[in-house]
């Protein structure tokens, strides 16, 4: 039986059945870059044995014309300083990965938060698909309908966006529960912008444990810098001398609460625990190394990238888990 009698054919089956590279294939089928002849008849013999139907990226290859043919991650923020975030940048080197081999760019598009119709420019012949970055409800809404299909979220979704997102709920909820354990009781949580629908997650998570374990709420506005982090750290102390543990629901901005604690002489994790979340390089080389929780963003954005060059359907939502990464923080 072949593979298009039960789903439709994809590249890796062409290859397979060919017995040629990926590449090699994709190049064949675009027409485009150097292939021997029998690689290119093997090729043609399996397309027309598995009756494969060229993805996107090989469609726009053949019709895209002289400026290429671009995967685009658009990232949206506050300001085109987001495009520097490593988190963007881990983004877009895993879609490199995945688009390369097919002869597919990577191109970094910023779309202001206070303006995010940004999406019209990407609406043309080369563009093969767009990832969005920090979505939110009015950026899914702005979608232009010529686009749809060839366009995925990492953040939220919508019935003609699928989204692919880390579980930072379910994260969060392992951190929450970690510093319980511990002894830790007036635990306060700094969060994420309030515009980013994706970090309202760990906040609903963090009211619902400390509701069921009878505990106060203590919650800090953050927005993922260090900076804020510092600066939450002196709040949580003025507001709350009793505290006991503080999260972060970024990494960067935890680092930056254990630098607003050490300002203060307060002892971690000896007066207060900190823990974040992402499990980025630095976690595990600060003194103490921080408690956090992981967050696979190359697994993500692979496999955003992958749906959109292999142009197959995808679940409407696709959630990657998360881990408790237990360090001397708390």
């Amino acid at each position: 039986m072949t593979a298009a009698a039960h789903r439709p054919a994809t590249l890796e089956d062409v290859a397979r059945v060919a017995g040629v590279s990926r590449s090699t294939a994709s190049r064949v089928i675009a027409g485009t870059g150097f292939a021997s002849p029998a690689a290119r008849e093997l090729v043609t013999a399996a397309v027309d044995q598995l009756g494969y139907v060229p993805n996107p990226a090989a469609r726009a290859l053949v019709r895209g014309g002289g400026g290429g043919v671009r995967m685009v991650v658009a990232v949206l923020g506050t300001s085109a300083a987001v495009l520097d975030d490593p988190y963007v940048h881990r983004v877009v080197g895993s879609v490199a990965r995945v688009c390369t081999p097919s002869g597919v760019g990577v191109a970094l598009h910023w779309l202001p938060l206070d303006d995010p119709r940004g999406l019209d420019q990407l609406d043309d012949r080369s563009v093969c698909g767009v990832i969005m970055v920090n979505t939110t409800e009015d950026l899914l809404e702005s979608v232009p309908r010529s686009l749809r299909g060839r366009v995925v979220s990492i953040g939220v979704g919508s019935a003609s966006v699928p989204s692919f997102d880390v579980d930072n709920g379910a994260g969060s909820e392992e951190v929450l529960r970690h510093l319980y354990a511990t002894g830790r009781r007036r635990i306060a949580m700094v969060t994420g912008p309030r515009w980013l629908p994706c970090a309202q997650r760990p906040v609903q998570t963090y009211r619902r444990l400390m509701s069921q374990a009878g505990l106060p709420e203590r919650v800090l506005p953050g927005d993922f810098t260090a900076a804020r982090g510092r600066v939450a750290a002196g709040v949580a102390l003025r507001q709350w001398p009793d505290v006991d543990a503080i999260y972060s629901i970024s990494d960067d901005t935890a680092l930056g609460v254990m630098a607003g604690l050490r300002d203060a002489g307060v002892r971690v994790p000896d007066d207060v625990a900190v823990a974040g979340f992402d499990d980025i390089p630095l976690a595990g080389l600060t003194a103490p190394a921080l408690t956090t929780a992981s967050h696979p963003v190359g697994r993500i954005a692979t496999a955003a990238a992958t749906a959109l060059l292999d142009g197959r359907p995808s679940a409407p939502v696709t959630l990657f888990p998360s881990a408790l990464v237990a360090r001397a923080s708390a």
